[in-house]
């Protein structure tokens, strides 16, 4: 039982908590444009604080193992882009299942769940903190261009003024925060704690807005239990294929046992982070809830498969660091 619960991530068990309450009590009349406009004020002090934390001085050592970091970004915005195109394609999965597919593909890598597995596995810790945060960086700007190449004409398109809510709700907050880091990067690290606690609570917020709309529209009535079941089989079968071929590419470009395990945790991750708000921008509110629904079974999946294959590369791992 222990066990179980060491691998359930209990930030996923009050989202589904969140999904639950959208379900029995979601924003209505009223409230909902309420609801609304606190979520996207949830999703400009996330991205704000994205910015603040990232610091310059990672970019700049993260420079010098650029093949690695390259290595990581064409897996994570190259090869995870092209299975979702594949997986989209499926005769078998609905259209929306299918576009929540591809959307999961296209988002950055995390960041605390890689830097903790590579530890674990006993890989080279500063490269996936220079990797991961690296991947989150270029995801403000290449998820919602590939976004707008890739599903231009599915879920309500992409069009300038959602190029406009991008720029106000996702990179200028960023950026803010991010050039007022020699400011206030003492406050934020000081309080990282509870400041990690108001990122949960946005996202929680965002979900809960996301879900109550879809529900309000109908959602369950759309989504069968059979197409949940496959919705799982396929993000289990794409996190597999992912790790296999990350594991295999790490030793194929010779890199060391170190990097490999970097490019393993850091290249087969999606963010549910980063997800949740960039979903609530790209996506009109109706269609946000089922759009979710593959990253919040991926994110489980990619943790428990981690959960287990990080202490068994740490067991065996040589005393010779980098070997």
């Amino acid at each position: 039982m222990r066990r179980v619960s060491a691998l359930l991530d209990p930030f996923l068990l009050l989202l589904m908590a969140t999904v639950a309450l959208a379900t029995v009590l979601p924003a209505r009349g009223g409230w909902a444009p309420v609801v609304a406009g606190l979520a996207d004020a949830g999703i400009v002090l996330l991205f704000f604080l994205h910015g603040a934390r990232l610091s310059r001085e990672a970019i700049v050592a993260g420079a010098r193992k650029w093949h690695l970091h390259l290595a990581v970004l064409l897996t994570t915005f190259a090869l995870f882009p092209l299975l979702g195109l594949a997986f989209g394609a499926l005769p078998f999965l609905p259209g929306e299942f299918a576009a929540g597919m591809l959307f999961l593909t296209l988002l950055p890598s995390t960041v605390q769940s890689s830097i903790a597995f590579t530890a674990i596995a006993r890989g080279d810790v500063a490269a996936a903190v220079c990797a991961a945060s690296f991947s989150n960086l270029a995801g403000i700007f290449l998820t919602p261009a590939l976004v707008a190449l890739l599903m231009g004409g599915t879920m309500g398109g992409f069009s300038w003024g959602a190029a406009q809510t991008i720029l106000l709700q996702l990179l200028l907050p960023f950026l803010a925060g991010h050039f007022l880091r020699p400011w206030i990067g003492d406050f934020v690290a000081r309080h990282k704690a509870w400041l990690g606690k108001v990122d949960r609570g946005s996202i929680l917020l965002v979900v809960y807005a996301a879900f109550g709309a879809a529900i309000v529209e109908g959602l369950w009535q759309k989504v069968a239990p059979i197409s949940l079941l496959v919705l799982v089989a396929l993000c289990a079968v794409l996190l597999a294929i992912v790790l296999g071929l990350t594991w295999w590419l790490g030793r194929r470009l010779g890199f060391s046992r170190a990097e490999a395990i970097v490019l393993l945790f850091c290249g087969s991750k999606k963010s549910l982070a980063t997800g949740v708000p960039m979903a609530g921008v790209l996506f009109p509110a109706a269609s946000v809830g089922i759009v979710l629904l593959p990253i919040m079974v991926f994110h489980q999946l990619q943790l428990m498969a981690c959960a287990v294959i990080a202490p068994r590369l740490g067991a065996t791992a040589p005393d010779r660091e980098g070997a």
